[in-house]
């Protein structure tokens, strides 16, 4: 396990962040109730790109993480990027220290606008650019999972703890997939189809559908982003990939290559394959390429 930063210790910091997390849930919450009055809608949503909403849960729990960590931890030797704060300007975020707060107050806003509860905030401190602590919240489902970097648990409001699910052996052809509600594209539909899953489950957000991996609802996403067009982000994936990793699975692109954070835009694009065990991680990816060759469906 990395030595966190001087000054830092490791029960008090997930303690601290444990608190935080359900304030942050109670703001989520608070909001999505008042979103299912229609007339509220418009006062909540803050922009008018319904591509890429923004709502006013979005910059509450945006404005109180980063506060918080500031005021709790001053002059520790970390940087925050924030989904929000890039939005606003790139120009904010260095990213020179080493450690890194990656942060995305609500993965999954078109879920939460529509009122399915798909939705979840992601929180996770890099180091040299790979997750290594991670929050990720799904208040409609009292669920906030965890990882110190070594194991992966989920905690509810009460306190009550409960272990990941992961590890299982499948064949590809077995496996239960869950996929976006709001991002999908022809080439991926025509990928899952090709495949013949046992299982096809929908869902929004890239936290609430890694947590069904772990939680052992699910067996494997796959994210596919089309050239020239826009894809997900380090916000996206930084807190759902070490709860993921610390239980057992793996995520990866299709070569069965790390994730690497901090590239230009922040972006994490081609096609990215996360599974509920990393001893057959490397073997699933092998077999979605040959299909993916064989059928000519995607250009790699």
């Amino acid at each position: 396990m990395e030595k966190l930063p001087s000054g830092v210790d490791i029960n008090n910091l997930i303690s601290d962040l444990r608190i935080l997390s359900w304030e942050a849930a109670d703001i989520l919450i608070y909001y999505s109730q008042k979103m299912k009055i229609h007339s509220n809608k418009e006062k909540i949503i803050q922009n008018t790109n319904l591509d890429d909403p923004v709502t006013i849960a979005d910059l509450s729990v945006n404005d109180l993480i980063i506060h918080r960590i500031n005021q709790n931890y001053k002059n520790i030797n970390w940087d925050i990027l924030s989904e929000e704060n890039v939005k606003i300007s790139s120009e904010i975020f260095d990213g020179k220290s080493d450690w890194i707060w990656v942060l995305d107050p609500l993965d999954g806003t078109k879920d939460f606008i529509q009122g399915t509860g798909n939705y979840a905030m992601h929180l996770a401190l890099n180091y040299k650019q790979k997750p290594h602590i991670g929050f990720v919240l799904i208040p409609e489902k009292n669920q906030l999972w965890i990882t110190d970097g070594e194991k992966t648990w989920c905690e509810k409001r009460d306190g009550s703890i409960y272990k990941p699910i992961v590890l299982k052996s499948k064949k590809l052809q077995e496996m239960t997939l869950v996929t976006s509600k709001n991002h999908g594209n022809e080439i991926l539909q025509n990928l899952i189809k090709k495949i013949n899953f046992n299982k096809v489950e929908i869902m929004g957000s890239i936290g609430c559908k890694l947590a069904s991996i772990v939680r052992g609802d699910s067996d494997i996403y796959i994210c596919l982003s089309l050239p020239g067009k826009s894809s997900p982000k380090d916000w996206d994936f930084a807190a759902p990939e070490s709860i993921l990793k610390a239980a057992g699975g793996a995520i990866t692109n299709l070569d069965n290559e790390e994730l690497i954070y901090g590239q230009t835009c922040f972006e994490q694009g081609g096609i990215i394959v996360a599974t509920n065990n990393k001893k057959t991680h490397g073997s699933i990816c092998f077999e979605i390429r040959k299909i993916i060759e064989d059928y000519g469906i995607y250009p790699l």
